[in-house]
């Protein structure tokens, strides 16, 4: 008796702390994950030598790492040198806002879902501990999943493409307890904006903010190497 094969589902992996809890849950779940990165044009690459790591720590089936040049826009202090990273908080989008990002990342992702006949696709947004990206809002899932099947073969078969966000309503602390139980190093994790060569986090920017807040509030020993 031939044993079913597992679904298949495309991980968004950007080789921070979120998308690699987001790899750990769907693998927990039983999907076989094809995991997609992008070299983006972003400030720090050292968060894509850390997606190939986690890729194998979680054991993905596939890895890829598509070069987009959005650094030819800007408008983004992740894509434009000119523009400094903050190290306070603001109460409106700020300007590591990369215009755009999420819709371009998850249309690729739908792509490869589509060829891979694969019927998830994961990403690791979220609605809590984040940093007020219009991208990473429930009513944008569900509209950009709604145009994804009525943009595909499959869709319109009948047959539609999820998008799954399991962190979407987590916060930092709760996404840490929850990947750290399944067995996510977070060592390997870069979430800072401006990592140095070495991959060390600067310990002010935003995103470094909210992953050593996490940490504290999980109880949970912080792994990040900081400059």
């Amino acid at each position: 008796m031939n044993t079913p094969a597992s679904p298949k589902a495309v991980v968004l992996l950007s080789g921070g702390l979120d998308s690699a809890t987001a790899l750990a849950m769907a693998s927990d779940r039983g999907y076989d994950c094809y995991v997609l990165s992008f070299d983006y044009g972003q400030r720090s690459l050292t968060e894509l030598n850390a997606a190939k790591e986690i890729a194998k720590q979680l054991k993905a089936v596939e890895h890829r790492v598509i070069r987009l040049h959005l650094e030819d826009f800007g408008g983004s202090a992740l894509t434009d040198h000119s523009i400094d990273v903050p190290e306070e908080e603001t109460d409106e989008i700020p300007v590591t806002y990369v215009p755009a990002r999420n819709t371009v990342f998850l249309s690729l992702a739908l792509g490869w879902a589509e060829v891979l006949e694969a019927d998830t696709i994961f990403i690791g947004v979220n609605a809590v501990d984040y940093s007020g990206y219009p991208d990473c809002r429930p009513e944008y899932i569900a509209a950009f999943e709604t145009m994804a099947n009525l943009a595909t073969k499959r869709g319109v078969s009948g047959d539609p493409i999820r998008i799954e966000t399991p962190l979407i309503d987590l916060s930092k602390e709760q996404i840490i307890q929850a990947g750290t139980a399944l067995g996510v190093d977070y060592g390997l994790t870069v979430s800072c904006y401006q990592a140095d060569d070495d991959g060390r986090a600067c310990g002010v920017c935003d995103s470094c903010r909210l992953r050593t807040q996490g940490f504290v509030d999980a109880g949970i020993k912080d792994p990040t190497r900081y400059q």
